[in-house]
């Protein structure tokens, strides 16, 4: 399997950081990571727009523009022979010569095989549990997901699926994925801060907005329990419904009218390319 590795195409196994890279010393590095389908990448401008975003707010230099970053990552997804791919875009904090100040950056592009969301795991849904947390730098792709690894054992014991943070009472995301809710008068609700704003957000947020009325503000933690629907939004999970939160059924337990049809209007823009 290739991978961008700095200037050049290697092969995985050469694909080789130093252990004095930041991203190991410091856990300094950010990524992106969206999917193709049919050999293109979906809604890329968008992923690299917050790619680029991501690198400004950590300091990190890029040493490709867009368009030639663009070029990269079809020639990739050429060489990989895979029609349906992640793309996973990484960029650390470089070889630092005392593990604390960030160096040139080294970049790492791959394309493999990936697992996506199928009509029966949407039909399905999750439960998921509440945990008080605010993620660092929240509006900026990180690799740290700590609190979201260290939890897994918790949410294991809970026997659910996923945990969705608040602060202060105040819903903002799932480690993951972005959450929204649907009032019972059937208003779109999402957390408008203290979040990573999600490519496939955006694009719910755009197919909403042609059919209901949408808000980005503030959502506390009684209105998530008294909603009729709630669902996530990620790459890889697409839109999945919430069926249960801390024990308590959402609506019927069951994918909502409103999630359906988002979900079958989403998975057409897919089909189209997502233009």
């Amino acid at each position: 399997m290739a991978v961008f590795f700095n200037d050049h195409f290697v092969a995985n196994e050469n694909a080789l950081l130093h252990v004095s890279d930041l991203s190991m010393q410091r856990g300094y590095a950010i990524f992106d990571f969206c999917r193709t389908k049919n050999w293109r990448p979906l809604f890329l401008n968008d992923h690299l727009d917050r790619f680029y975003a991501s690198a400004a707010a950590m300091h990190l230099a890029t040493r490709y523009n867009k368009e030639e970053l663009t070029a990269i990552i079809y020639e990739l997804i050429e060489r990989t022979l895979l029609d349906e791919a992640g793309i996973r875009i990484l960029l650390t904090g470089g070889y630092s010569v005392d593990g604390y100040q960030p160096a040139s950056p080294n970049l790492i592009i791959t394309c493999n095989a990936v697992k996506t969301a199928s009509l029966a795991d949407f039909e399905n849904g999750i439960t998921a549990m509440t945990y008080e947390h605010q993620r660092e730098l929240p509006s900026v792709k990180t690799i740290n997901y700590m609190m979201a690894v260290w939890l897994q054992p918790l949410l294991k014991e809970k026997k659910v699926n996923d945990v969705l943070y608040h602060h202060k009472e105040i819903i903002t995301e799932f480690p993951r994925s972005n959450v929204f809710i649907v009032t019972k008068d059937q208003r779109l609700l999402t957390p408008s801060r203290h979040m990573l704003r999600g490519i496939t957000r955006k694009q719910v947020l755009s197919l909403a907005a042609k059919q209901m009325d949408v808000e980005e503000r503030d959502i506390r933690t009684e209105e998530l329990l008294q909603a009729a629907e709630v669902f996530l939004t990620s790459t890889t999970k697409k839109i999945m419904p919430v069926a249960a939160i801390d024990g308590n059924i959402i609506g019927d337990g069951k994918p909502g009218v409103i999630t359906r049809k988002l979900y079958n209007e989403f998975l057409q823009l897919e089909q189209q390319g997502g233009q």
